[in-house]
């Protein structure tokens, strides 16, 4: 008799039961059920957020028309705004590579590593804060936390222009991290309320991609500063970062006004739509979230090896981001030989690649099904590219086309995202992972810059080199995850056709908040 029967015969557990408005005591332990690893697990009162709804659901259809109906209202009101947010925060990230070739290294008399540690001082403010912040998304409606927060960033890349030394910048570097920290684990939460697991690579796609978007208009906009840079009463980049900020608190007015925190409580739906989106997200085993932290989801995220790939993964994919998004500007002028204007311009097809790139390797999915497999495939071209920077010395034209192939390098951190909101079940242990693994984002980006060496300059060789490295070896960690998820997905299969398994006939269990392991039910997306 195998570990898993051992644990189901000892237990004697009843695993029939059902939820409803009367029994939602959050300590109250209505039923048990047997997880994947057989162990014996409460289901309690303390439930997911959609279990609320749920009740009231069911009294709906969902037919074929009305779910594409539904999906495309909630795409038109949801989309764009999320995809304003991704490129203006992305715009607010990168506006000292613009500020770099505008005078901002003169102005502030850097020299040595200096440079750098604008870079990395962001990403040290976003670690900073990045776990505590998803606890806070977790604790507060998460639309209106978000609008309050990019407000505050914004304003604060406005004060960049007040900064009258490189300490003053350094500090204001770091709040902004610190204030940007919450934006990505805030899509992920979003992404998951609202989108099918089957919906959510590619949506999270769309409003990644749009860090494109980003760049284009940062670009644009630093390129037409740039050409009067001797018409203002102040420096050029600091007009840049006012710019720029400004635009950013208007976005955060908007989300606050615009995006509901729960998709039941949306102002452009009626009664009969928030009810279908209770239905549509049943099949992700999982709900709108819970507003209780529980320690056994946090020690089972400690504890799940997927997340420490996540985590390595993104530290690996995460240096070469960190590098370009810092010296790109700083690559086009000094290596390529590019002006200072022309190397804004030439940073724009970047933005382009990655729109067209990222979207276009998402919509794939469609057909091939497994999203890893496309990130694995993207990888690969992306450390092509890399190789291509790094070793066409003679021929110019193909390392400019190996850094132009960088911008598809981002579908590998869209699955990972993606792989949050439809992998990871559990709320606390959602939150957690995603902040494990933006921790391991922060970290990366907060070597990249340190990577490419003053004395190294223009070539930077240590720099790229260390990009082909660390994509050899996230394209290996990619590898990992994938195998991981399939190979449990079998498990499981198997465990069920043999009878070593049951599936509790509990009504409403998808919002139970039950974690990926302890949800017979649950199968991972590949």
């Amino acid at each position: 008799m195998s570990d898993l029967e051992k644990e189901k015969d000892q237990s004697n557990v009843e695993i029939t039961s059902t939820f409803s408005k009367n029994n939602l005591d959050p300590h109250a332990v209505l039923s048990h059920v047997v997880s994947i690893d057989g162990r014996v697990v409460d289901v309690t009162g303390d439930v997911d957020e959609a279990m609320k709804y749920a009740f009231d659901a069911e009294e709906v259809e969902l037919t074929d028309e009305q779910a594409r109906k539904l999906l495309f209202k909630i795409d038109i009101y949801l989309l764009p705004l999320i995809c304003l947010l991704y490129s203006i925060q992305f715009m607010d990230k990168v506006s000292s590579s613009s500020a770099s070739v505008m005078g901002l290294r003169t102005y502030y008399h850097m020299h040595g590593t200096q440079y750098s540690w604008v870079g990395s001082s962001f990403y040290l403010g976003y670690l900073i804060l990045e776990i505590p912040m998803s606890m806070i998304l977790q604790r507060f409606p998460v639309a209106k936390t978000i609008g309050i927060i990019v407000v505050i960033w914004g304003a604060i890349l406005c004060l960049h222009a007040a900064a009258s030394n490189y300490p003053g910048l350094i500090t204001l570097r770091t709040l902004l991290g610190i204030f940007e920290s919450g934006v990505t684990p805030a899509m992920v939460i979003i992404t998951g309320q609202w989108y099918k697991a089957e919906e959510q690579f590619l949506r999270t796609a769309i409003w990644f991609a749009c860090n494109g978007l980003g760049t284009i208009l940062g670009s644009s906009i630093a390129y037409g500063l740039a050409i009067r840079m001797n018409s203002y009463s102040i420096e050029a980049f600091k007009v840049l970062f006012i710019v720029i900020g400004c635009m950013t608190i208007s976005v955060g007015v908007m989300i606050f006004f615009h995006i509901p925190d729960l998709p039941v409580k949306a102002w452009f739906l009626n009664e009969t739509e928030k009810k279908q989106v209770v239905l549509r997200i049943k099949s992700n085993q999982q709900g709108f979230g819970n507003k209780h932290f529980k320690l056994h989801q946090l020690k089972e995220a400690l504890l799940d090896i997927n997340t420490w790939i996540f985590f390595f993964w993104a530290i690996a994919a995460d240096i070469p981001n960190g590098a370009l998004t810092n010296f790109g500007n700083i690559l086009l002028s000094d290596t390529f030989g590019y002006s200072a204007t022309k190397s804004m311009l030439m940073n724009m097809p970047n933005g382009a690649v990655e729109i067209v790139g990222c979207i276009l390797f998402a919509w794939t999915v469609r057909f091939f099904r497994h999203k890893l497999a496309v990130s694995l495939f993207t990888t690969v071209i992306t450390l092509i590219g890399m190789c291509m920077l790094a070793f066409a010395k003679q021929s110019p034209h193909a390392r400019l086309a190996g850094y132009y192939l960088f911008s598809i390098s981002p579908i590998s951190m869209i699955c990972a995202l993606s792989c949050f909101t439809s992998n990871v079940a559990g709320h606390t242990k959602k939150i957690t992972v995603n902040a494990i693994y933006l921790v391991g984002y922060c970290t990366g980006n907060l070597i990249g810059p340190q990577t490419f060496i003053a004395k190294q300059a223009p070539e930077y060789r240590g720099g790229q080199i260390s990009m082909v490295v660390c994509y050899a070896v996230a394209l290996l960690l990619n590898i990992w995850v994938y195998y991981n998820y399939w190979s449990e997905n079998r498990r499981r299969d198997a465990l069920l056709a043999e009878g070593k398994i049951d599936i509790p006939h509990i009504e409403n269990i998808e919002f139970a908040d039950l974690t990926d392991r302890e949800n017979v039910n649950f199968r991972y997306v590949l």
